[in-house]
């Protein structure tokens, strides 16, 4: 089981987490927000695993760094050392759950009575058969009220309290969100609500209003990459992945392991190629690749937690993955144009530069401008229930001419 403090890169958040538990008041709701796999609901389980620990450890932190060795430039901190937290004041006690009680084996076999996940798929479980029958797009409010809710008030099986982890918390749907606001205001007596969500924003004002946030920031690259590396992965792979997610090693991961990577090299140099009347087999090929990936979420879903990611859903997530892959070459080549990148250096995709270059050379700065705007543009357009083939077949004409596509 991770502990609060193996927790690697994200020293701030922990800190924030330290000092909450170490204060006259531990806040009975937390948002925990940030870009998806950089550690979010591993921390939240973790912090789970304290609050419910029946013993817990503590340290004591130890800021002064006399004859430690420095860290390696663009590695985070050493992650089980108790001397990272330059924000806390030395001496400051850093709990984290001792892993080998009852309750901390029960935490990390997900049988703990008083430990809760909830999420969307949830749905499938409960008793209205309507429902199970639900497309799950949101977080809705009969899953809330069912698993959240409804248990908060109730007693502790074990006497410790009770701690909840809502995952995809921003994908709540209003009813459910103001379902949830008196628990968030006034749980029952040691309940503890963390909500874990990529963006805020689409959370309501009186949720955010009662809930303690705590902002996870994006991996060091090289860190990502070096995790890639382990896996193991070719240099070339590690590489790439680690810049297009920006420090999301749970993204960077996923993607490597879906065998996208001669994917998106296939697909760069169809882009470099294209002629301004498009490419029907393109269009074919993104289809085909985003269902392909569909099923694979779906299939892992539902290997994870035995539950199934709506079909809908899991394409719509694909697609919009292929959306920023083919808007990354574009940036790339409007990065080239501008003067901001030279050769490989500064470029995602470095390992194709030549294909970037090409790009580079066809369009227009203004034209790569309105290329990566239309393509943004599409992303939204999937949440609006467009056909994705239809998605797709203006994708290519706008990569191949960057004309703008009256879809609305």
């Amino acid at each position: 089981m991770i502990g609060l403090l193996d927790i690697i890169g994200q020293d701030e958040a922990i800190a924030q987490l330290q000092q909450a538990m170490n204060g006259k008041r531990m806040p009975h709701a937390l948002l925990l927000v940030g870009p998806d796999g950089v550690g979010r609901r591993t921390t939240a389980e973790a912090l789970a695993a304290t609050l419910l620990c029946e013993r817990p450890v503590t340290v004591r932190n130890e800021t002064a760094r006399k004859g430690r060795q420095k860290d390696q430039p663009g590695r985070p901190a050493s992650p089980r050392g108790a001397d990272r937290f330059q924000q806390l004041p030395e001496g400051f006690p850093l709990k984290q759950a001792c892993g080998t009680c009852v309750d901390c084996k029960m935490v990390a076999a997900g049988t703990h009575g008083d430990f809760h996940l909830v999420y969307k798929e949830l749905a499938q479980y409960h008793e209205d058969p309507k429902v199970r029958e639900r497309v799950m797009q949101d977080l809705s409010i009969d899953v809330i009220r069912r698993f959240l809710i409804a248990p908060a008030g109730r007693a502790s099986s074990r006497g410790r309290g009770k701690v909840f982890i809502v995952l995809e918390a921003d994908l709540m749907s209003d009813a459910a969100q103001n379902a949830l606001l008196k628990t968030l205001e006034e749980p029952p007596p040691g309940v503890t609500i963390i909500l874990v969500a990529e963006r805020p924003e689409q959370l309501l004002p009186t949720t955010l209003s009662r809930c303690r946030m705590v902002r996870f920031g994006l991996l060091p690259q090289a860190f990502v990459k070096e995790e890639l590396l382990e896996r193991p992965l070719p240099a070339e792979q590690a590489r790439f992945w680690a810049s297009f997610t920006e420090g999301s090693v749970g993204r960077a991961i996923a993607l490597a392991e879906a065998g996208m990577y001669p994917v998106k090299r296939e697909l760069l140099d169809r882009l470099a190629g294209l002629g301004e009347g498009g490419d029907a087999e393109l269009s074919e090929l993104l289809s085909d690749t985003t269902e392909a990936l569909a099923d694979d979420a779906v299939k892992a879903s539902r290997k994870a937690d035995g539950t199934e990611m709506a079909r809908t859903l899991a394409t719509r997530q694909a697609t919009g993955a292929m959306l920023e892959l083919i808007a990354s070459a574009f940036l790339d080549a409007m990065h080239l144009r501008c003067g901001l990148a030279s050769g490989e250096s500064g470029l995602i995709h470095a390992d194709q530069a030549q294909a970037v270059k090409a790009l580079a050379q066809r369009f227009s700065p203004e034209q790569l401008a309105e290329i990566i705007q239309q393509l943004s543009h599409y992303e939204q357009l999937l949440w609006r229930n467009v056909n994705p083939k239809i998605v797709w077949d203006n994708v290519v004409i706008t990569c191949a001419s960057a004309a703008p596509v009256g879809m609305y």
